[in-house]
């Protein structure tokens, strides 16, 4: 696949503080690419010096193998984490008003708005002014804003803030549309499960530095947990704690309040090895779960559990 956006050893400061350091990134055509890291770990600073937004210290930026210029203006779009539409005017307005920023021909324009509209599902409510529509309708309405022109890269940032279920699914739905429409889409959110469901490669940042690249699967591989078991046992001892710390890939094993949960590093048919031991000990068992490490387990691990501002 080629390279749509090509970011080498970027650099960024704000007086002390260095924002970005030595980033580096490589988009491919066709991915839904997520960014993710904690609060202040550089992602939004990255995408403004993508687009321009933002002048930069050192590094290099291409996109499409150019730099950005008008042309390659016009295959962006970009849908920002704060709705910006014009309150003042309708939603087929709006779609209209943004996509006549990048197409001329008037006819063209009409089908793209149409298109828009029925792609964001906003069929019956082209009259309705943004105050108008509930939270979930105004993120439709900024996506449909936001691609109308037929972007063939398309930046979104956190896109589900604050809607519900219903919305946030349709959201997703219509972000791997784009995608199996020809789309390249950059992607960031706090919600680890979307960028588990929809991102084909992810980046987790931290500190502008680049900590990992790679598919959801790969990812989970630089952990150290690969898997973890809960079950509810009443009355183990600390002699039957230390054995099951003793059995093969157990790295970790706590109990509390009659719950015992026993973490891996590797191997197979763990569970059964655990069962077989508890089973042994005459030990009565309850509920019994075996879980596989989420990206939210590979983004605490790598970018740590503290608090962030």
């Amino acid at each position: 696949m080629e390279t749509v956006v090509k970011v080498e050893k970027l650099v960024k400061r704000y007086k002390e503080l260095i924002a970005l350091d030595h980033l580096e990134l490589d988009i491919r055509e066709g991915e839904i690419f997520g960014l993710l890291g904690p609060n202040g770990s550089g992602k939004t600073t990255c995408i403004n010096c993508i687009l321009s937004l933002l002048t930069y210290d050192k590094g290099e930026i291409t996109i499409f193998g150019k730099k950005m210029c008008p042309e390659v203006k016009k295959q962006i779009g970009v849908i920002m984490q704060n709705v910006a539409v014009h309150e003042e005017l309708t939603v087929k307005e709006n779609i209209d008003y943004f996509c006549g920023l990048y197409i001329s021909d008037k006819k063209l324009r009409r089908q793209y708005v149409k298109e828009a509209i029925e792609f964001a599902g906003l069929e019956g409510f082209e009259r309705f002014r943004p105050k108008k529509l509930s939270g979930g309708l105004l993120r439709r309405l900024n996506i449909a804003c936001g691609i109308a022109h037929k972007p063939k890269l398309i930046f979104m940032d956190e896109p589900t803030v604050a809607v519900d279920p219903q919305s946030r699914n349709r959201i997703l739905e219509g972000i791997e549309e784009l995608n199996r429409q020809g789309a390249t889409v950059i992607y960031t959110s706090h919600y680890m499960e979307e960028v588990e469901q929809i991102c084909t490669r992810i980046a987790i940042i931290d500190k502008g530095k680049n900590l990992a690249v790679g598919t959801k699967q790969e990812l989970k591989k630089m952990i150290k947990n690969t898997e973890t078991i809960t079950v509810e046992a009443a009355g183990l001892g600390d002699d039957q704690l230390e054995k099951i710390k003793m059995l093969p890939h157990v790295y970790e094993c706590r109990y509390d309040e009659n719950v015992l949960t026993v973490l891996y590093s590797g191997g197979k048919h763990n569970l059964t090895r655990l069962l077989d031991y508890l089973h042994g000990c005459e030990m009565p068992i309850g509920r019994v779960y075996s879980e596989l490490p989420t990206l939210n387990d590979v983004f605490l691990e790598i970018t740590g559990k503290g608090l962030r501002d």
